[in-house]
């Protein structure tokens, strides 16, 4: 495989060439939709190479912004049935696609990165100060809710959460 696509030769030809592009697609963004297209190659020298775009990978629909704000309207009382009238009102009538079911999907996938970074391996962290500090936040409750977090300073003054407990 090849970094440099230009390089390559098929009978003294151009090896990889733009050959147009795929459908366009709808991105949901922070501004609203966005259509995108993104381009298509052909390779002539039978090498077999392909080109994914690490901007727009396949089957991507909504940017990041959109999936930073969703756990952030969910922990701010925002449920999940809800969601879709809340992105409305808040990034315009264009935000289409999010159903109570996505929302359970993307709340699982919280769930399990929550277990896997509560699960790590702590043991090879040098810390010279440990704090810790109680934080009160209205998170889906009523009453305040005060967690628990402690952070890790090693000897370069990195900061590091080490839990966050309620």
């Amino acid at each position: 495989m090849h970094n440099d696509f230009t390089s390559l030769q098929a009978n003294g030809k151009q090896g990889v060439v733009c050959n147009g592009h795929l459908p366009e697609r709808h991105l949901q963004t922070g501004f609203g939709d966005i259509t995108v297209k993104v381009p298509k190659i052909r390779d002539r020298t039978g090498s077999g190479i392909k080109f994914n775009s690490t901007l727009v990978p396949p089957y991507l629909k909504r940017t990041k912004n959109i999936e930073e704000l969703i756990p952030w309207l969910y922990l701010r009382g925002i449920f999940t049935g809800d969601m879709q009238l809340a992105l409305e009102l808040l990034l315009g009538k264009q935000v289409k696609g999010l159903s109570a079911n996505s929302v359970s999907r993307f709340k699982q996938q919280w769930e399990a990165e929550c277990d896997q970074w509560c699960k790590r391996n702590l043991s090879k962290l040098w810390n010279i100060y440990i704090l810790a500090d109680g934080i009160y936040c209205k998170v889906k409750m009523d009453d305040k809710l005060c967690l628990l977090v402690v952070i890790g300073v090693d000897d370069a003054s990195r900061k590091e959460v080490l839990a966050v407990r309620y």
